[in-house]
C-alpha cells in the first residue's frame, strides 16, 4: 500500500512478526480435517495473476479453505481498530478484505468453491462444513450424467 507507514520502527517490527500462514486457527482446522479424514494441500496457490494462495485446498475437487484472523480481515464480530494510525490501519483492513471479496469472485469465476473460516469459529464445526462441501461436491461428481441414463 503505497504512502502508507507504520506509526513507529517497533510497530512495524512486531507486525513483520506476526505469522501469515500457520497460525493456531489454521492448525486447529487443519487437525480436525485430517481427524476426520480429509487429506489436503497447505498453502497451494489457487490463482497465479494475481496471486493467490489458499490456507488449504482440495486441487482435485477446486475447494479453496481460508482461515481468516479477526483484525486482519475486519471481523464485525471481533475487529478492533486502532486509534494509533488509525487512517494506515482502516486501509490496511479494508484493503485486505477487498482482496478476499476479489479472491473469491475469481476462484468462483474459474470453477472453484471458497470457504472463508474466522479464527475463532470452531475448528470442529468448520471442519464438517468442510467435509460437507467436499462429499457435496464428490456427488456431484459422480452422479451419472443424462446421457449414460438415455443409454439404459
Amino acid at each position: 500500500m503505497p504512502g502508507l507507514v507504520p506509526s513507529s520502527s517497533n510497530a512495524s517490527r512486531r507486525m513483520v512478526k506476526v505469522r501469515q500462514t500457520g497460525t493456531d486457527a489454521e492448525l486447529a482446522l487443519r487437525r480436525e480435517m485430517y481427524r476426520i479424514g480429509l487429506r489436503y494441500r497447505i498453502g497451494y496457490e489457487v490463482l497465479r495473476k494475481p496471486r493467490r494462495v489458499a490456507d488449504v485446498a482440495f486441487p482435485g475437487r477446486k475447494i479453496a479453505v481460508f482461515v481468516d484472523g479477526c483484525f486482519w480481515h475486519g471481523c464485525p464480530e471481533h475487529a478492533t481498530w486502532p486509534k494509533r494510525n488509525a487512517d494506515f490501519w482502516r486501509q490496511k483492513i479494508e484493503a485486505n478484505r477487498q482482496r478476499d471479496a476479489d479472491t473469491n469472485a475469481r476462484l468462483q469465476a474459474n470453477g472453484w468453491t471458497a470457504l472463508r473460516f474466522w479464527s475463532h469459529e470452531s475448528p470442529i464445526e468448520a471442519a464438517k462444513t468442510v467435509a460437507r462441501v467436499i462429499a457435496k461436491a464428490d456427488m456431484k461428481h459422480r452422479a451419472p450424467s443424462s446421457d449414460a441414463q438415455e443409454q439404459n
